[in-house]
């Protein structure tokens, strides 16, 4: 019997319009009625996601079209979310490749796609964009087909179906040249290419637990496609965990995913995608739900190592607990062992310090993101620079991570960018300019050298550079690198800062605060143009008498301070700094707070 059930991942380069197109084949699935306000980016469902226009979780959700039920992954873009399109490859049957037709395939493009080519499963082009000016689509045709042969495509891969058009218009064509119409022709392409899911109705339930979410009533639920036969509320299921360990439950809810919700459903059955709470708070991503007991585990999608690790550790500062709920090292500790459950490729692990925790991941963004998150929970938490995980070789070399660097922007930044490569260690491998006078630049970096360069790329090319990167391999060590030459200022007081004050400070460097900020000894007020740090009075008023009246000065004004995110605080700071992140505040600090303790410290690292 045949399955009209057809599962897709869809993926893209950040901004290529992935979740823009997952809007218009909900419109097409008759997803919104008649009256129904339509919601844009309807799949980015958390605020972070929003606000940064990426896509951080991998998330599902289903179409109906004539008869066939379309499941669609929407994966993230960014190669820092890597894991979350890595377990995601083993829910459905083909992809859906969307490539800018300005742009072409990007770094991240390729990272995914080799994941999915490498998995077995038959990819759809879609060139997105197509109505901007500098739009190339046939030139994009050519690239992605390079781009098939460099990630060792199978014949069958490399004759992929090609579409044209424009997501957010709402129209998809078989050749550039035909009549814009509206999304019939990618709903036809996906139901005749993408296969049906290779499941076994008349065989014993089993399932690859892909995702995890959860529910307010059932708790944890494992989120899978059905391999073999079917599961329904009431069911008796086996839990066989990567480990070897063996759990027997019973199903107390089923979910399905349709438009922008999740419906409790009456089961699901082989080729679906379904949710199931079987009242298990360890179940596991790469875990097995089977039928019987002495079923197969079932094979798990390999996962790229973290990369960069950084410290996590309780609010010792003096306005500790002022701002948020969950202050402890319990608290702490207890939500990141919760995230590594529903994010594979994060670890954390306890040290010998009482509340510090270090936390790997594949990049500093993943870990930003993390904290950004734990901040909007009402978390206080003080963090690290990130660090690289180094190895060693069979002969005691140390070896650290390298990546590929894709560098774009307009050709006149060119040799500024080149210099800043150079001094983060980096070996230019190509260059081309394009007809648009944009210059794109590739280059293999230590991933040490990439912390904190995308500011430099923004400040260097006025916001007009973009960077994308992949891990490539763990090399011989680069040796230093200095990627900040400044110094800071550093607070000598406790209080309220003062105009008066920061006026006096403005010449000695760039201020991080305003006037009626609350500052502590040891934090750091603003930067330095020389390398060592200075320690200033940011909260010193003015002395009233005779000859100085209080209005007086008021001409003065100061400059707005400089005004971090999180991602450029954690890129800014050095080995010896921390950064302070509470729900309303981010700031940055000394790690010793107090000043001759620190020149103790520095003395005896000398000594």
């Amino acid at each position: 019997m045949s399955l009209n059930i057809r599962n897709l991942a869809i993926i893209a380069h950040v901004d290529h319009g992935k979740t823009t197109l997952v809007d218009q084949l909900l419109q097409a699935g008759g997803t919104y009625r008649e009256n129904q306000e339509k919601q844009e980016r309807a799949m980015d469902s958390m605020d972070l996601e929003r606000e940064k226009g990426i896509t951080i979780k991998a998330k599902n959700t289903s179409i109906h079209w004539e008869g066939y039920t379309i499941n669609i992954v929407d994966t993230p873009g960014h190669a820092d979310f890597g894991a979350e399109v890595e377990r995601v490859m083993k829910m459905v049957d083909g992809v859906l490749l969307v490539v800018d037709a300005t742009g072409g395939p990007q770094a991240q493009t390729r990272f995914v796609l080799r994941k999915a080519l490498q998995e077995g499963l038959k990819p759809i082009v879609v060139v997105n964009k197509i109505d901007r000016e500098l739009a190339t689509p046939e030139k994009v045709h050519d690239l992605v087909l390079e781009l098939f042969l460099d990630l060792d495509a199978t014949e069958d891969q490399f004759e992929a179906p090609f579409l044209y058009g424009s997501a957010r218009d709402g129209y998809f064509m078989d050749s550039p040249d035909d009549e814009r119409v509206d999304c019939v022709p990618l709903l036809k392409k996906i139901v005749e290419y993408v296969p049906e899911p290779a499941a076994k109705e008349d065989a014993p339930f089993s399932m690859l637990v892909s995702n995890i979410d959860w529910d307010d009533y059932v708790g944890r639920v494992a989120i899978g496609k059905v391999l073999g036969g079917s599961v329904k509320k009431g069911d008796s299921v086996w839990l066989l965990r990567k480990d070897g360990t063996k759990q027997r439950s019973k199903v107390m809810k089923t979910f399905s995913y349709s438009g922008l919700a999740t419906h409790d459903s009456e089961g699901g059955s082989a080729g679906g995608i379904v949710g199931i709470a079987a009242g298990m708070d360890d179940i596991d991503i790469g875990d097995t739900l089977a039928a019987n007991e002495d079923a197969e585990r079932l094979p798990f999608v390999a996962i790229d190592p973290p990369t960069v690790q950084m410290e996590f550790s309780i609010n010792d500062g003096p306005l500790a607990g002022k701002d948020g709920k969950h202050v402890t090292s319990r608290a702490i500790f207890d939500r990141l062992m919760r995230e590594v459950k529903t994010n594979i490729s994060i670890m954390v692990e306890e040290t010998d310090k009482a509340g510090v925790f270090k936390v790997s991941a594949r990049g500093a963004m993943q870990i930003a993101v993390l904290v950004e998150t734990m901040r909007r929970e009402g978390y206080e938490v003080l963090v690290s620079r990130p660090t690289v995980i180094y190895r060693r070789d069979e002969g005691g070399q140390l070896m650290e991570p390298f990546e590929t660097l894709y560098v774009e922007a307009p050709d006149e930044y060119s040799q500024g960018i080149l210099k800043a490569l150079n001094n983060r260690k980096g070996m230019l491998e190509n260059m081309e300019v394009e007809a648009s006078g944009r210059t794109l630049i590739q280059a293999h970096i230590p991933t040490r050298g990439l912390i904190g360069f995308e500011t430099e790329l923004v400040n260097l090319t006025s916001g007009h550079g973009i960077m994308s990167h992949l891990f490539k391999e763990y090399a011989p060590h680069a040796g230093e690198i200095t990627t900040r030459i400044t110094g800071t200022l550093v607070s000598m007081e406790k209080g309220v800062t003062t105009a008066y004050s920061l006026q006096a400070l403005e010449d000695r460097g760039v201020l991080f605060v305003g006037p009626g900020a609350e500052v502590y000894t040891g934090m750091l007020v603003g930067e330095n143009p020389r390398a060592e740090d200075l320690i200033v009075n940011p909260v010193k008023e003015k002395h009233l008498d005779n000859m100085r009246s209080a209005g007086k000065d008021k001409g003065g004004k100061l400059s707005p301070p400089k005004d971090f995110s999180l991602e450029r605080a954690i890129e800014y700071i050095e080995a010896d700094e921390l950064v302070e992140a509470t729900p309303h505040f981010l700031r940055l600090r000394k790690r010793i707070l107090d000043p001759n303790e620190r020149k103790r410290m520095a003395k005896a690292a000398k000594a």
